[in-house]
């Protein structure tokens, strides 16, 4: 079993999610507020850039890291995606690489990702959610 989270709704209407070892982020509908879609496209680039992190330190440094930007196409009549764009961008301008080394840079990242990334390999598969509600009363 994974790590326990779970969501309350606040008095200003906006959600908070928790998780047992103390992490907190609110999201919504509104206007400034990160919502359920929006969560899971930085699900995704999150997942990458940890997943890339180790490749990417080894060739530039201690602390570099990529920008990671997701998009989606939203199918409106079906309220799901229907695929993600995922572009992966390490910029090593001051590590002075050739093409060469940028190149085996560029795939070192790709399998770390490829290898490491369980919210990618998730999404790549249909994955069954199972529901239960309760009513306290």
């Amino acid at each position: 079993m994974g790590k326990r989270l779970w969501v309350e709704r606040s008095e200003d209407g906006t959600w908070n999610a928790y998780s047992d070892e103390g992490a907190h982020l609110t999201f919504g509908k509104g206007e400034g507020q990160f919502n359920p879609g929006d969560l899971m496209k930085i699900a995704l680039a999150a997942c990458a850039g940890l997943s890339s992190q180790f490749a990417v330190e080894s060739a530039l440094g201690k602390g570099k890291g990529a920008k990671i930007v997701v998009d989606g196409t939203y199918n409106p009549d079906d309220d799901a995606y229907l695929s993600f764009d995922e572009h992966v961008d390490v910029d090593a301008t001051s590590a002075g690489l050739d093409e060469q080394d940028a190149a085996k840079l560029e795939e070192r990242v790709r399998r770390h990702i490829e290898k490491s990334c369980t919210v990618k390999h998730t999404y790549e598969q249909e994955t069954p959610v199972r529901m239960q509600i309760k009513v306290r009363h």
